[in-house]
């Protein structure tokens, strides 16, 4: 049976997230994602424009799939917002600890890269970025008001307390993979939790 035109777009993003999580946008050609999604070469541009409108498609594609488990990480019934974001940021340092440190996180592997090489690109990074600060925001907001979590920093200001937080991981985990040790987010998550005093 033929792929559906969704699924054949959805597998050639899906194995471009596999292969340049590990090597990085610049790197890997278009033919070897084909080869990769089991795609005809000459079809990339039935569904893509150009290889720019193709990372920014795989982009907010990768987006949409980590704000949706971070939502259901961040909703998970029968925990206070504290565990909830304390599971949240254990995931980050699973998920970052794969492979040497070599991590998942497409932002941690393309984010100074494509933000120099394509402005669609990182247009996208900015609001897939975003739109994750907008839920730790909230989730410190829920915590301050169920009485699991309090903050001393910019006078408690959730916003900037989420800010903070995700500069400090995404940080951390980038010198992870410089050093390749694990050590580095495990400091990060004493920081965390010092911060929001847990």
């Amino acid at each position: 049976m033929p792929a559906i035109h969704g699924d054949t777009r959805r597998s050639i993003l899906d194995a471009a997230q596999r292969i340049m999580a590990h090597k990085g946008f610049a790197a890997v050609g278009i033919n070897e994602v084909l080869s990769e999604a089991g795609v005809p070469k000459g079809s990339f541009y039935h569904y893509f424009g150009s290889k720019d409108a193709f990372g920014e498609a795989m982009m907010r594609s990768y987006f949409a799939d980590y704000l949706a488990d971070m939502d259901r990480t961040l909703a998970e019934p029968g925990l206070t917002s504290a565990q909830r974001l304390m599971n949240y940021w254990q995931n980050w340092r699973e998920t970052q600890g794969v492979d040497e440190c070599q991590g998942k996180c497409l932002v941690v592997k393309l984010g100074a890269e494509v933000s120099d090489l394509s402005e669609t690109m990182r247009l996208a990074l900015k609001e897939g970025t975003t739109a994750a600060v907008d839920r730790l925001e909230r989730t410190i907001a829920a915590g301050r008001k169920d009485g699991s979590l309090t903050v001393d920093t910019t006078d408690g200001d959730p916003r900037a307390t989420a800010q903070i937080l995700y500069d400090m991981w995404l940080g951390a985990s980038i010198v992870a993979k410089i050093h390749r040790d694990i050590s580095h987010l495990d400091t990060t998550t004493a920081a965390t939790r010092r911060l929001l005093h847990l």
